[in-house]
């Protein structure tokens, strides 16, 4: 019996995890490429990231004095971070086929490339890149960020 038990909780705990620590549900993207250090801030933890770590809103991505990254989005869209570069992923929904679509993102620092995806041919205007001294409306395919 006390297997049995063992056995309810450990299932229930697996059914309950949180995309804090790493649930497939409601990612939004992956780390496709990486050198150097790579953190992923999340939920109050820093945690480094690996090869097609996943990634959810709120994350906040910073690379090292050596490190880069390549970010891939459900929507196609790809970003590339270059060394010293933080962006936080803010806001991002797609689904298309019930009309949600929204991507913000902010760079905090150092130079980030942006690859428009789906979103971006679909509802232009929801698609946000904030700096701290400005925000950008992307309306084009690609869009390089250089904050200091």
């Amino acid at each position: 019996m006390r297997m049995f038990s063992a056995a309810v909780q450990i299932a229930a705990l697996v059914f309950t995890v949180s995309p804090s620590l790493g649930a497939d549900a409601d990612h939004i993207g992956i780390v496709k490429t990486m050198a150097g250090q790579v953190v992923v801030d999340r939920g109050g933890r820093a945690v480094d990231a690996q090869l097609n770590f996943r990634l959810y809103q709120g994350d906040v991505i910073r690379t090292g004095s050596n490190g880069k990254a390549g970010l891939i989005l459900e929507d196609d869209t790809v970003i590339s971070m270059g060394n010293g570069s933080t962006l936080a992923l803010r806001d991002f929904a797609f689904k298309p086929n019930d009309r949600k679509l929204s991507f913000v993102a902010r760079v905090y620092q150092g130079t980030v490339s942006f690859i428009s995806g789906q979103i971006a041919k679909l509802a232009p205007s929801l698609v946000h890149i904030e700096t701290p001294n400005a925000t950008v409306g992307v309306r084009g395919t690609h869009l390089l960020v250089r904050v200091d």
